[in-house]
């Protein structure tokens, strides 16, 4: 196994779930939400705590931290076939690269905001199929052929990380407020040589100094903790349920692999600002009214910013067609489907075709009445 030498090799400790039957690898099975035995089928309950999901004063965080991963490189060792696994950078859940025996890194092991809550998976991979094939039959532009002979990649449940953030804010703010009337002006204009007197009404604009202050709480403001997904696509398949978040259990993780926040936590929070802001200075013009608003100014000050780390349940692939490769992600939760698929040049050509006939009718209905 090549290494950089100037990386220090960890040994990872993880958990595995035998079954108390038959001794096989038990995964996690969406769909009785338990443990189920891959070689006889027992299943074995998963124990939910019933406390509520914690969040935490973002000033603390650093107590809660127990480091970077740095360049350390970690092995996970299988017990199953005895063969020595390098564990990828950001991975938290993983299988055995040779027997295919899942491994879930102990919460000790981890560096790093431990995650005390995720929405386990409630779509298998048999119904996610079922969705992706759905979606791509959906997609009118797609091309015949590419519905029929596509070639779809292992489809790969992935615990995604993130970060939500609570926060009451109060703001204080100065503007210009601008209220219309109309004046009516008398102007004179030529027409076919004459000159006429008409009058025009002219919108002008009274403008009014107005300031005053701003509250609202946010309460689990989501943020994205990857750099390793497509932020579009993963965008287009929330929303997530979080009033599903359960108290992280490694047994969710079983048979499905998991990833390591990339996005730190302060750097979450000024993604989360940005949304913030954008809400304030909506919330602000409405509260001022008015026509218009010019020379706006807000001061936002945060009493309080609180956040959790947590996972959502993300189905990954993608499917080849013509030597291109087109990638798509199923929400783990609900099932929704987002992702990329190549257009067939002759039906947007047909359809833009049509639209210009549409319009040429109805030019020339209008004209002939």
């Amino acid at each position: 196994m090549d290494m950089d030498t100037n990386k220090e090799i960890k040994k990872t400790q993880t958990d595995k779930f035998p079954c108390s039957s038959c001794g096989g690898g038990m995964v996690f099975n969406p769909r009785g939400q338990v443990l189920s035995c891959l070689y006889c089928g027992n299943k074995s309950e998963i124990e939910s705590k019933e406390d509520e999901i914690q969040e935490y004063d973002i000033d603390l965080a650093d107590e809660m931290d127990s480091g970077n991963w740095g360049e350390d490189t970690r092995i996970i060792h299988c017990d199953g076939c005895g063969a020595e696994t390098v564990l990828k950078d950001e991975s938290v859940a993983q299988f055995c690269t040779f027997c295919g025996s899942s491994h879930i890194v102990k919460h000790e092991e981890i560096p790093g905001i431990k995650p005390e809550s995720l929405i386990p998976f409630q779509i298998g991979r048999e119904t996610a199929k079922e969705l992706f094939k759905k979606w791509l039959k959906g997609k009118f532009y797609a091309p015949k052929k590419v519905k029929v002979n596509h070639k779809l990649d292992r489809l790969t449940g992935v615990y995604i990380p993130y970060w939500t953030y609570d926060s009451d804010t109060f703001s204080t703010y100065t503007a210009h407020k601008g209220t219309y009337y109309y004046v009516t002006k008398t102007e004179v204009v030529y027409e076919n040589g004459r000159s006429k007197t008409v009058q025009r009404r002219v919108r002008k604009i009274r403008w009014e100094y107005v300031s005053g202050s701003y509250e609202k709480y946010y309460n689990d403001l989501l943020v994205n903790a990857s750099n390793n997904v497509d932020a579009n696509i993963i965008e287009a398949i929330e929303p997530f349920d979080l009033d599903k978040l359960e108290h992280y259990e490694p047994e969710y993780l079983s048979g499905f692999t998991a990833e390591r926040y990339s996005v730190e936590l302060d750097e979450g929070w000024e993604e989360a600002k940005k949304d913030i802001l954008d809400d304030i200075h909506y919330g602000v013009v409405e509260k001022i009214g008015g026509d218009t608003v010019r020379n706006l100014n807000i001061d936002t000050s945060y009493n309080g910013i609180w956040f959790k780390h947590i996972l959502l349940p993300v189905w990954m692939s993608s499917y080849k067609f013509k030597d291109k490769v087109y990638r798509f992600m199923i929400n783990g939760e609900t099932g929704e489907v987002q992702g990329k698929s190549p257009i067939s040049v002759i039906k947007t050509i047909l359809t833009i075709i049509i639209i210009l006939g549409i319009i040429w009718m109805a030019v020339v209905f209008f004209a002939n009445r």
